[in-house]
């Protein structure tokens, strides 16, 4: 049963570093509710109890105080308000127990709390829009997977739209409503004027499908590994993509690009390894695909001992996501959680730094989210619960 307390799909194993920057201030945490971890409607199944398939996503999004949940082993979505009421599910009937404490909605019915079946397979990636209605990742059965021959990938994910009651509206393809298949989604946003964005990886690089309210295709980027930017003056760096996020605010793509050089052996004049050169920070303006801007990204400076001797090192943060006001969120794990860098992409407000607790064994799975205001919330799974907690970030861009 779920606990009223105080109040980008992840397996995580660390090598945990002692962070330089102890003066960083703790964010207050605040654990709104728990679940049980299973097959009934107010329990989530976050470790295949079934034991028949592999591990499926989970997702999280939180959007005016309301929690979406996609879970892909329970298949089955979610909606919760912050007090952990479930408010309606939707679930496939074939493989999850009927709800004891929802009702079927049904047109003449003046209830507050409802579900309803839907022959979900594997929801994964959800976002939200500003009317409340629900875009969540699903495969395809088997018998309906098509192979792109040119790109040799298999198109076998669509992302369905449900309104704002849980009614399922129609499902969103490549070219838009009712289009191809997808490959790979790594990850759907909401945009300005509730523009909804998936974001597709492919062995040559990233897609990003863009498309307008009424669902209709506006733009097609393709961003390929063989031709990513490289910051001016730099010369013999390897680039690597190493995540996009979608501004909620207007229609501009963010790209998180690392960048290695050679370490050559001066004995035998041969390449004897890689290290890091930088991170970079790219936004591309959706309407042209242009380049509008870039800012270098600081590193996490930390410290390990190995044999007695501390060596310090320079790591890269991974991005979290982009808030409204073009400010985006940076992570990276150390012993009591992960240290936070909030970074203004025009380098003009300077950055923010601060430290969410998180201990290891909340860790067995976990997925998080960060809403246009700038709000963390996330899923910590234990091997007896599951925890939705949030940390009031917001108060950082507040602060810039």
């Amino acid at each position: 049963m779920k606990t009223r307390i105080l109040s980008v799909f992840v397996f995580c194993t660390f090598i945990f570093l002692s962070c330089r920057e102890s003066g960083n201030n703790s964010i207050e945490r605040e654990e709104l509710f728990t679940f049980g971890i299973g097959r009934l409607e107010d329990e989530l199944d976050m470790f295949n109890l079934e034991g028949e398939r592999s591990m499926r996503k989970t997702a999280l999004k939180m959007r005016d105080g309301l929690f979406y949940i996609s879970n892909g082993n329970g298949e089955k979505i979610a909606r919760y308000n912050s007090y952990g009421d479930l408010l309606f599910l939707i679930y496939n009937d074939e493989t999850n127990p009927p709800p004891l404490t929802l009702r079927e909605k049904t047109e003449d019915a003046a209830i507050t709390r409802w579900a309803y079946k839907w022959p979900l397979r594997e929801p994964g990636s959800i976002t939200v829009n500003s009317e409340k209605h629900i875009f969540v990742e699903d495969i395809l059965t088997p018998e309906r997977h098509s192979f792109d021959m040119n790109q040799k990938i298999i198109l076998d994910r669509l992302v369905l739209h449900f309104d704002a009651d849980g009614n399922f509206i129609d499902y969103l393809g490549q070219e838009g409503r009712g289009g191809t298949p997808f490959p790979r989604i790594e990850s759907i946003f909401t945009s300005v004027d509730d523009d909804t964005v998936v974001v597709c990886h492919l062995p040559s690089g990233r897609r990003v499908f863009w498309y307008d309210k009424a669902g209709y295709q506006i733009y097609d980027i393709f961003f390929s590994n063989d031709t990513l930017p490289v910051p001016p003056g730099r010369f013999g760096l390897m680039p690597s993509l190493d995540g996009i996020s979608i501004a909620p605010d207007e229609r501009k793509i963010y790209l998180k690009i690392d960048y290695y050089r050679e370490i050559l052996d001066e004995s035998t004049k041969t390449v004897s390894g890689y290290e890091t050169d930088r991170s970079c920070l790219w936004m591309v303006n959706a309407g042209d695909s242009s380049f509008s801007g870039t800012v270098d990204i600081p590193f996490f400076e930390a410290y390990s001992t190995v044999n007695n001797r501390r060596t310090a090192e320079n790591l890269l943060y991974s991005m979290f996501a982009v808030m409204n006001g073009g400010r985006v969120f940076f992570y990276y794990p150390i012993e009591s959680g992960f240290s936070i860098l909030l970074l203004a992409a025009d380098g003009s407000d300077g950055q923010r730094r601060g430290i969410i607790n998180v201990s290891s064994d909340e860790l067995m799975y976990s997925t998080f989210d960060v809403s246009a205001e700038g709000i963390l919330s996330a899923l910590l799974t234990t091997n007896y619960e599951v925890k939705l907690v949030w940390w009031r970030t917001d108060k950082l861009a507040r602060e810039m």
